[in-house]
């Protein structure tokens, strides 16, 4: 979408007084405009920042199933493998990684990534013949998904698509930042 952008540190970030007094939801992202209004929520967020690029669908129904895949990213994909992920990777999470947590996280996971091997079956995105918000949201934890223990290997069309976004014109890693 052509917007620069900045990963600050996450975790002492939230709970700072300058942050609660942006977002006192306390939550990461949270996107200041120029303005000084604040937007929390990654998917507002892509909503807001896809606004009149080819990211929105046109069609009344395929922004409708957009916004469906961005609602299962936030229920079904992400308390899974993206909370299984962090339950492995960072140390403060250490002890909720408990047996059954990390099975419960393990079985949601594969569950939400068979959902999207299965629609892209029918098509190289998630809806209709171009990528949408709904391909950059779901994108953000699928590509780190081995990260928490899930085998990628297993989902070729999950893998190729995951490609396919990779070489979207404009695309960065998201350790990516702009120098200066």
């Amino acid at each position: 979408m052509g917007v620069l952008h900045a990963f600050p540190d996450r975790e002492p970030l939230s709970q700072r007084p300058e942050f609660l007094a942006l977002n006192p939801i306390a939550k990461v992202p949270v996107l200041e405009l120029e303005d000084g209004r604040t937007l929390p929520e990654s998917n507002a967020i892509l909503a807001y920042l896809g606004e009149g690029s080819t990211f929105l669908p046109a069609d009344p129904f395929e922004r409708a199933t957009m916004l469906s895949w961005m609602f299962f990213e936030q229920y079904s994909h992400e308390p899974n493998v993206a909370v299984r992920r962090s339950l492995l990777v960072y140390p403060s999470r250490k002890a909720q990684a408990t047996p059954e947590r990390l099975a419960e996280t393990l079985d949601g996971g594969n569950k939400a990534l068979a959902v999207m091997e299965t629609a892209l079956t029918r098509s190289n995105w998630l809806v209709g013949d171009a990528p949408t918000l709904a391909d950059i949201a779901l994108y953000a934890y699928t590509h780190v998904a081995d990260q928490g223990g899930f085998d990628l290997t297993a989902y070729p069309r999950v893998c190729a698509w995951l490609a396919r976004i990779e070489a979207l014109p404009g695309y960065r890693p998201l350790d990516w930042l702009p120098e200066g």
